[in-house]
């Protein structure tokens, strides 16, 4: 791999990174447009219900399945050479993924949107106490929730064919090492949802036509996501065709894709299950607790999504090439910095949360139908979502260095094992912590998944085990005593500079603390890191600078 073509791991991240900013900003106002009109009501929780299923089987069968089976197989075919005879085998081999895709995606539409009013038992728990004064009208609310969520479910379901393609696409020109248009098309889905909603809710003032609303842009939204990516995936070069099903299953590239899925697709359906897990207990746990779960994940997944999605999407294709290469050295070197990098950012974001999660909270989404309840109910579930934060942003890096391998059984079986510990967990805390038991539940899954990804790594001659977790661990606590030290000043000048901006409108008296509080934790996080000379910061802020000398 020559100098010119290998690409650093920093600099590409951070262009992806910046290249995602938009999108996450934009999915964060989506969420904030689904708390004005929704807030944590009946329809809150249909819709995020409702959305939950196909985006479920969406995780499945396209973001998951691509990094795990299809990048790494047309990979390899892009390797092999640039002769007519090679290119053939591609396009047949992607005409053939392209087709079975589409047909395995809307059999199981079909099937969803016939068979959901009977899962819907699963969410909607019936009232059992008949000699309640009040039963009837817990029946008549529980059939309107049971009809609200599979109207939404039907509406939605349809995602999961376009949003597969989009996947699909991504995959293409991710192999190809093109990132940026892949990482710009949730700002177009976002915005549709957010557009979509204001032009039918702006005037109804009605939740149930808001959740209608939210569910017809996620569709748009989607299909939006295809458009898009289309003409960069053609200016690669291959052609976006389908073929026979006979050929589809016979071809050998496709034979490839289902042999790492085979075993894979059990563990994502795990972890994925995880989600769906959570929601079903959330419905059953009381009104509120299902969309304020989703607020909070929301605010967690935007750092995911601006770095450690990123750094993962990045990593692939390069640990698949030092994979085939076997250059095992170069391989724990990106690992370990891919690790370094989500640790850096996820910690002291983790530390900063918990200082200052109240006013974060309401400063995106506290208004008319998103209360001081509502927001109680969010913090709560939040401070135990954001304590998992490391550990989930960890599985994102290490799950790519055993998929680069094509090795799919360990972190399937990592997978399966997080899954039955979020059940045990979720069951034994949901009853007495609400809200709060699901979310310390997912956290405490996602460290028992890294656990078993590190115990499975030493199962590999390729991981330099011992190295990895040296530096690591030493990394890990100088980052935790770095962000403790930045967290106190903040912890003790918050309650004055909110008492300061109180008499003011929202986002001035949320927003000023958390502007102040935040500028003050990262004064001092970033100055601690310059003393100690840390790889990290000065490797960032170098690439930065020679991005900038590169301008002028």
């Amino acid at each position: 791999m020559g100098e010119k073509k290998k690409k650093s791991l920093v600099r590409e991240g951070l262009i992806l990174s910046l290249m995602t900013f938009a999108s996450r900003i934009m999915g964060l106002i989506r969420q904030t447009t689904s708390a004005t009109f929704l807030g944590t009501s009946m329809y809150a929780d249909a819709f995020y219900t409702a959305f939950q299923i196909p985006n479920f089987l969406r995780r499945l069968f396209a973001e998951n399945c691509m990094s795990v089976a299809f990048i790494p197989t047309f990979k390899g075919y892009l390797d092999k050479g640039s002769s007519d005879e090679d290119r053939k085998e591609t396009q047949e081999f992607l005409n053939a993924i392209m087709t079975l895709l589409s047909f395995l995606t809307t059999c199981i539409v079909v099937i969803g949107i016939i068979a959901t009013p009977l899962i819907m038992p699963l969410f909607c728990k019936k009232p059992a106490d008949t000699s309640a004064v009040d039963y009837a009208s817990q029946i008549e609310a529980w059939l309107l929730q049971k009809q609200t969520i599979t109207l939404l479910t039907r509406i939605m379901f349809p995602y999961l064919t376009v949003i597969s393609i989009a996947a699909l696409f991504q995959g293409i020109l991710n192999g190809c090492r093109i990132f940026a248009p892949s990482g710009f098309t949730p700002v177009l889905f976002n915005s549709t949802v957010i557009a979509v909603t204001y032009i039918f809710s702006a005037k109804a003032d009605n939740p149930a036509v808001s959740a209608k609303a939210m569910a017809i842009g996620v569709i748009l939204g989607g299909t939006i996501q295809v458009f898009f990516q289309l003409p960069f995936v053609l200016k690669t070069g291959w052609k976006i065709q389908f073929t026979s099903l006979k050929k589809t299953f016979t071809n050998p590239g496709t034979k490839k894709v289902l042999a790492l899925i085979a075993p894979a697709i059990f563990g994502i359906a795990a972890y994925q299950l995880n989600d769906l897990v959570s929601t079903t207990m959330a419905m059953r746990a009381g009104e509120g607790i299902a969309s304020s779960l989703q607020y909070s994940l929301r605010l967690q997944e935007l750092i995911l999504g601006i770095f450690v999605v990123s750094i993962s999407t990045v990593i692939l294709p390069d640990l698949t090439g030092l994979a085939v290469e076997q250059n095992w050295v170069e391989f724990n070197k990106i690992l370990i910095q891919a690790l370094k990098i989500v640790t850096v950012i996820t910690i002291p974001v983790t530390f900063y949360s918990f200082v200052s999660g109240r006013e974060l909270i309401s400063l995106l989404y506290k208004n008319k139908m998103f209360d001081e309840t509502s927001v109680n109910l969010t913090l709560s579930e939040f401070r135990y979502h954001i304590a998992g934060l490391f550990f989930i942003a960890a599985n994102r890096i290490i799950s790519p260095a055993f998929y680069a391998q094509k090795n799919t059984k360990l972190p399937t079986a990592a997978g399966i094992i997080s899954f039955g510990a979020n059940i045990i967990l979720v069951l034994a805390l949901v009853k007495p912590m609400g809200g709060q038991g699901i979310a310390l539940a997912l956290s405490l899954a996602s460290a028992v998944n890294t656990a078993f990804l590190i115990i499975f790594m030493k199962k590999m001659q390729s991981f330099d085990i011992k190295t990895v977790l040296k530096q690591m661990c030493l990394y890990i606590i100088k980052i935790i005593i770095f962000s403790i030290i930045a967290a106190v000043p903040c912890y003790f000048i918050r309650p004055v500079i909110i008492a300061k901006f109180s008499g003011y409108s929202r986002f001035i008296a949320h927003g000023a603390p958390t502007l102040v509080t935040a500028l003050i934790f990262f004064i001092i996080g970033v100055g601690l890191l310059v003393i100690t000379k840390d790889e990290i910061a000065f490797s960032i802020v170098r690439k930065f600078l020679k991005k900038q000398t590169t301008k002028k």
